[in-house]
């Protein structure tokens, strides 16, 4: 039997609305994410149990196991096509119900079993961009659901020299360098964004080193706790960006929150993203993590 659910509504409110808040407040998000929390594992998991499904089965390229006391999440066979760091919300208790039959295969053999059973999707190209940004134009997006959002405002160096105008900050983000409108003869990147005060500052790459960051909406699938784990300083290998490689690092705190602290400084980490753990030791295990509310500036760790 075939059911088709009309989600749209959901996807507008919890994942769209969510998306042009977060980023008219300076961060970037990351709406893959939000989907999978609530649309994907929470709606329509809800409904595959209401409808008596022996479990939920979906396409994400990630491994589960089951674990010696619970189930285990794993980075995918295929290391090009993991999808683990959008999934590490995923909770014990929703990985008791969800399968992820292609952790363990290489697209290319995916596409040679759709095509095998004549799928029409068997040659579908790979997705890009984000479902409802199909032309990779976020700032578009958000003006359409936030109408006038795109006031404009100051570009200003980190020294205070104000050094032209911006259309919104919606239109930039952490680490950004093509497209800033300005010039000193150095190269600048957007090392923050002030929202409130509608200010893109700019500054040298140096600008752009983290030391750490602090964690919000935790998700731990270790055994214990996250905040047990952050007690005790474990190791852990920390992604900050879904196409950059984990990083060394342990856990800890900052200011009493949750925080990671790098081994050695990581380059445009942004408020928004997500910071998912891995083990340490060398397996593909993943440990959950949580969205980066703040982070700590290289320079501000010399000084402490």
């Amino acid at each position: 039997t075939l059911y088709v659910l009309d989600f749209e509504s959901r996807v507008k409110e919890q994942v769209m609305e969510h998306f042009a808040v977060s980023y008219l407040s300076g961060a970037t998000p990351i709406p893959c994410i939000r989907c999978n929390q609530t649309v994907k594992f929470s709606d329509l998991l809800r409904t595959a149990k209401d409808l008596g499904a022996d479990c939920l089965a979906t396409g994400h390229y990630i491994r589960r196991t089951d674990g010696t006391t619970k189930p285990e999440l794993h980075r995918a066979a295929d290391a090009s096509r993991d999808q683990s760091y959008f999934l590490f919300a995923t909770t014990t208790e929703q990985l008791e119900y969800v399968r992820f039959p292609l952790g363990d295969l290489p697209k290319t053999q995916v596409r040679e079993l759709a095509d095998h059973f004549a799928l029409p999707v068997a040659a579908k190209p790979d997705s890009q961009d984000i479902c409802f940004v199909p032309e990779g134009s976020y700032a578009a997006v958000v003006e359409k659901l936030r109408p006038g959002s795109g006031r404009g405002g100051d570009i200003v160096h980190l020294d205070g020299r104000i050094l032209g105008q911006h259309e919104g900050v919606i239109h930039y983000t952490i680490g950004q360098r093509r497209g800033l409108g300005v010039a000193t003869g150095d190269p600048l990147y957007v090392v923050k964004i002030d929202a409130p005060a509608r200010r893109v500052i700019v500054g040298p790459r140096e600008a752009l080193l983290t030391a750490g960051l602090t964690m919000e909406e935790l998700n731990w699938l270790g055994e214990g706790s996250l905040l047990e784990a952050c007690e005790r300083g474990e190791p852990a290998l920390v992604r900050v960006r879904s196409t950059r490689e984990p990083a060394a690092g342990k856990l800890g705190f900052h200011n009493g929150a949750p925080a990671v602290w790098f081994e050695a400084p990581e380059e445009g980490v942004a408020r928004g993203q997500a910071s998912v753990l891995y083990d340490a030791a060398g397996s593909t295990r993943m440990f959950g993590g949580g969205f980066i509310a703040t982070t700590i500036a290289a320079d501000e760790r010399l000084r402490a």
